[in-house]
């Protein structure tokens, strides 16, 4: 059995099924990179088959934070910088469930930056993409924790005194278990990509980079791109830890001089999600929570009955 009927099933699916019935008109801005993550991510979810009613898609407050709107699936807006926290609960109670969060490098990295940093630590099963445009973009361009330094903007009309966070480097650090860097001019990548992120057990990080015409017109389109999957240059083991912080380092400290390098850095394949961990401890319970929730026989507890172990 399963909390939803469309779970389980096999069939042909069109991408054009995730795009809503009444569609909504965009309102991203002509040459926003964010029409390249909604392409990338409908190609993906209908390369691995699954239904719209498979997937739960979070999203945090932003430009981003759209995406929910754009794709039919189940969706929750949440809001600013507590996409992952949500989505964790919802996968936490329906294991089964398809669970993706968005969100963007202020929404993600700077806001929920706490969240990002545990999510990955304790390497929960799902998908974030994190749409790094290197600005704050939906309150009109101000400083994001991935601005470069010197980067100029209303907030910082001298320029950033401050320098970028890595967020690739702070995501291995942190304990995810799939590191991905992919761009919006790279649509064929960006898609195989979010298909290996949703395929891979344990939390994927995916960090794309869109392109803002509108508001970080400093910024680069991220074109010319290189590969590093595909260029003899770039020779990076990515299974073993030191040579994917080296690879991480070099691709972030690289895009500040305008080259810009993407491709798969980290995947740790023998590492149990957090949900496992939790059945494995008994602190779970085999059973699906939101399975119990259609079960007449389930005796739940009163929240207030859980005091009784801490008294």
């Amino acid at each position: 059995m399963s909390a939803f009927n469309a779970i389980g099933q096999e069939r042909d699916v069109d991408q054009n099924e995730f795009t809503p019935e009444i569609e909504p008109q965009a309102t991203w801005c002509p040459g926003c990179g964010d029409f390249g993550v909604l392409k990338a991510l409908k190609g993906a979810a209908a390369e691995l088959g699954l239904d719209p009613e498979e997937i739960l898609l979070v999203t945090g407050i932003g430009c981003s934070g759209k995406l929910s709107s754009y794709f039919d699936s189940y969706g929750f807006h949440s809001i600013h910088g507590r996409a992952l926290p949500v989505a964790r609960a919802a996968k936490l109670v329906n294991p089964e469930l398809t669970v993706i969060a968005a969100g963007g490098d202020g929404d993600g990295y700077g806001i929920g930056g706490n969240h990002f940093m545990h999510s990955a630590r304790e390497n929960h099963d799902m998908t974030y993409i994190v749409f790094n445009n290197e600005i704050f973009g939906l309150t009109k361009g101000q400083t994001s924790p991935t601005s470069p330094k010197g980067h100029k903007s209303k907030t910082q009309p001298e320029g950033s005194a401050k320098d970028p966070l890595r967020p690739l480097s702070l995501s291995l650090s942190a304990g995810a278990s799939y590191v991905a860097r992919t761009a919006a001019v790279n649509p064929n990548q960006a898609k195989e990509i979010i298909v290996e992120a949703i395929q891979h057990d344990g939390f994927s990080h995916v960090d794309f980079l869109t392109q803002c015409p509108t508001w970080n017109k400093d910024a680069k389109q991220y074109v010319p791109y290189i590969d590093i999957q595909q260029n003899d240059e770039y020779d990076y083991d990515i299974t073993d830890r030191r040579e994917a912080a080296d690879a991480m380092y070099e691709t972030e400290s690289a895009l500040w001089d305008g080259k810009v390098l993407t491709g798969r850095y980290f995947k740790q394949e023998e590492r149990r999600s957090y949900h496992e961990e939790k059945i494995a401890t008994g602190a779970m319970p085999e059973t699906p929570i939101a399975e119990q929730y259609f079960d007449d026989d389930t005796e739940w507890k009163r929240s207030y009955d859980l005091l009784d172990a801490h008294r």
